[in-house]
């Protein structure tokens, strides 16, 4: 059954986001929220329009409302695991991310996300195989081939580091440059335009 009431406040919400009025937005959204408490789509936006103002515990409970209502929702249970990481709640930040990967394992920014949180807790071999699974998926992204090639470089694996860098030399010169002096790799310094 087609619930009208959620629609059309979810189009109100819709118009001022448009406009760029997320006080409205917002508002327009909670009341389509309070005509169907168990929409996942208003949800996940209300989190959205929470995590625009990084109000990171607010978007977190709208998020973690959604993934109650659709455990099985990886889009959801991704930007949970964004809020989460961003707002500094790591652990949590951790389990969603590890959800989202499983519910769609070619989610890139999924593996990306996971590989920087091990990095920045120190655990680079975890960092490593997630940020593997993101540069398979998106060979075209830097920041990822660069974090990939420094946690191998933190994991003292040379010769995978070596292979990240003729990766990135081909696809993307100017991080190759970045992260072959990060890494103090000078013998490709020979490498660079």
């Amino acid at each position: 059954m087609t619930n009208f009431d959620r629609m059309r406040h979810g189009l109100r919400g819709a118009f001022f986001t448009m406009l760029r009025q997320p006080e409205r937005a917002l508002a327009a959204y909670r009341d389509s929220h309070r005509a169907d408490p168990t929409h996942v789509g208003t949800l996940v936006t209300l989190g959205w329009l929470e995590a625009q103002r990084e109000h990171w515990a607010e978007a977190e409970q709208w998020l973690r409302r959604a993934v109650e209502v659709a455990p099985d929702d990886a889009h959801a249970w991704f930007n949970l695991a964004y809020v989460r990481d961003k707002g500094g709640m790591d652990d949590a930040a951790l389990a969603a991310f590890l959800r989202a990967t499983e519910l769609d394992p070619n989610n890139d920014r999924a593996w990306y996300g996971l590989g920087m949180l091990h990095a920045r807790h120190g655990r680079h071999a975890d960092a490593a195989a997630a940020l593997t699974e993101a540069g398979r998926l998106q060979p075209m992204n830097g920041l990822a081939w660069y974090a990939l090639g420094m946690a191998w470089q933190h994991c003292n694996e040379p010769d995978k580091v070596a292979a990240v860098i003729e990766h990135t030399l081909t696809h993307d010169p100017q991080t190759a440059q970045r992260l072959i002096r990060d890494a103090g790799r000078s013998d490709f310094a020979h490498r660079l335009g």
